[in-house]
C-alpha cells in the first residue's frame, strides 16, 4: 500500500466531501478511491470517516489524522519545490476559476505566455460569474472582484477594476442625457443580479469623495457580464460595467459615458485561495504571473486609458484590432435638455454587490 498516495486520497475526499468528486479530481476510478480509504482504515486500525448516502463526516480519529496529513503533504510539496532549480519543472494540474469577461479578454489571450513558462502544468480554467465552493469543487484559486467576504480565504490583490456608467446613443435619443445624480431616478437601468443572493447589485457613485448609492428603475436584469454589456448596447437602459469591457464601444461611439464627473467607486481584483492550504508552488507561480499581467494593463492597475501606458496595452489593441494611434475619435456627448434635480427618495433596501 502506498501510504503517501493514501494520505493524498484521504485529504482530497475530506476536502471535496465526496468520493466521486475526489476521484474525478485525482483522475482515479471511484472504486479505487473507496478501496484506498478502506485499506487505510484497516492499516491504522481506526474508522476515519462516517459515511451516509448524503454526506461524509470525519470521526474524531479522522479529524486528527487529517490535520497530520495536511501538514505532511504541504511539507513534502514545499521541500520538493526548494530543489526545483528550474521553474519549468512545475508539474500537475492547476484549477482556476475566473469571471467570463476577465477570462476571455485578458487571461486566455495571454495563456501561451504562461504555457511557455510552465509547459508541464495543465491549467483547468473555469469561466463564469457564479460563486464557487473551492473546497467542494477542488479549485486551487479564483480571481474575483470585490471585497473579501469569506474569512476562510486568503486574498492577494492584483489590480483595480475601474467601472464606467454609460448608455447607448439610441437610449440617449429616447430618454435624454442624465445631468445630475438625482436625475438618474427618472431613467431606466439594466440590473446585474447576484447569482448567490438573487439581489440586484447597487448603483454606486463617488460624490465629493463619498460613496453614494442610487435606486434605479430596471427594465431587465441579468447575471453575466457579457450579457449585461449587450443589453446596454441594445439600448435597454443605463449600465455600470467594467471600463476595460466598455472601452472599445466608447471609442467607436456605440456607448456614451454618462455623468463622467461622478465615477463609480473602483473595486479591488484579487486572487483567492483557502487559508487552510499551504500556498503551493503551482498557485504561487500562477499568482505571480497574473499579477504581472494585470499590472501591464492600465485599466486593471488603477489607471485609465488616458495614461500613456495605455498605448501599449495589449487588451486595448486586442479589443479594437488596431494600434492605439489609429483608434477612432471618441464622439462628443450629445447635448440634452437640462433637467431640474429632484429630491432623492429614501433607499428601501441595500442591494448586495457580489462579483
Amino acid at each position: 500500500m502506498d501510504r503517501f498516495q493514501a494520505m493524498q486520497v484521504f485529504v482530497r475526499v475530506v476536502d471535496a466531501n465526496s468520493f466521486t468528486r475526489a476521484a474525478d479530481s485525482l483522475s482515479l476510478p471511484r472504486t479505487t478511491v473507496t478501496t484506498i480509504i478502506q485499506n487505510l482504515e484497516r492499516l491504522l486500525g481506526v474508522r476515519l470517516l462516517n459515511r451516509t448516502t448524503r454526506r461524509i463526516g470525519l470521526t474524531p480519529d479522522g479529524a486528527g489524522y487529517y490535520q497530520h496529513c495536511v501538514r505532511i503533504l504541504a511539507d513534502v510539496e514545499e521541500t520538493e519545490a526548494c530543489f526545483q532549480e528550474a521553474a519549468l519543472r512545475l508539474k500537475g494540474r492547476l484549477r482556476i476559476d475566473v469571471s467570463t469577461s476577465i477570462g476571455r479578454l485578458i487571461l486566455i489571450p495571454s495563456l501561451c505566455d504562461f504555457h511557455d513558462k510552465y509547459p508541464d502544468l495543465e491549467l483547468v480554467l473555469g469561466l463564469g460569474d457564479r460563486p464557487v465552493d473551492m473546497v467542494q469543487e477542488a479549485v486551487d484559486c479564483v480571481i474575483r472582484a470585490g471585497d473579501l467576504e469569506d474569512s476562510s480565504l486568503v486574498a492577494r490583490r492584483i489590480g483595480t477594476l475601474q467601472t464606467v456608467t454609460c448608455a447607448s446613443p439610441s437610449y440617449v435619443a429616447r430618454h435624454g442625457m442624465p445631468q445630475t445624480i438625482e436625475s438618474l431616478r427618472d431613467h431606466h437601468a439594466v440590473h446585474y443580479f447576484s447569482s448567490r443572493t438573487g439581489r440586484n447589485c447597487a448603483w454606486d457613485f463617488k460624490v465629493d469623495g463619498k460613496h453614494q448609492e442610487v435606486d434605479m428603475k430596471g427594465t431587465v436584469a441579468v447575471n453575466e457580464a457579457g450579457a449585461y454589456l449587450d443589453c446596454g448596447l441594445k439600448g435597454f437602459g443605463l449600465i455600470q460595467t467594467a471600463r476595460y469591457m466598455a472601452l472599445p464601444h466608447l471609442q467607436s461611439g456605440e456607448l456614451i459615458e454618462v455623468l463622467p464627473q461622478w465615477k463609480p467607486s473602483p473595486t479591488a481584483i484579487s486572487v483567492l485561495y483557502p487559508q487552510s492550504r499551504q500556498l503551493s508552488p503551482k498557485v504561487r507561480a500562477f499568482t505571480d504571473w497574473v499579477a504581472e499581467l494585470f499590472a501591464g494593463c492600465p485599466l486593471l492597475s488603477g489607471r485609465d486609458e488616458t495614461d500613456p501606458a495605455a498605448a501599449s496595452c495589449a487588451v486595448y489593441q486586442r479589443n479594437q484590432g488596431l494600434p492605439m494611434a489609429a483608434q477612432p475619435h471618441v464622439p462628443a456627448i450629445p447635448a440634452a435638455p437640462a433637467m431640474a434635480p429632484r429630491r432623492r427618495t429614501a433607499r428601501e433596501e441595500a442591494a448586495e454587490y457580489v462579483l
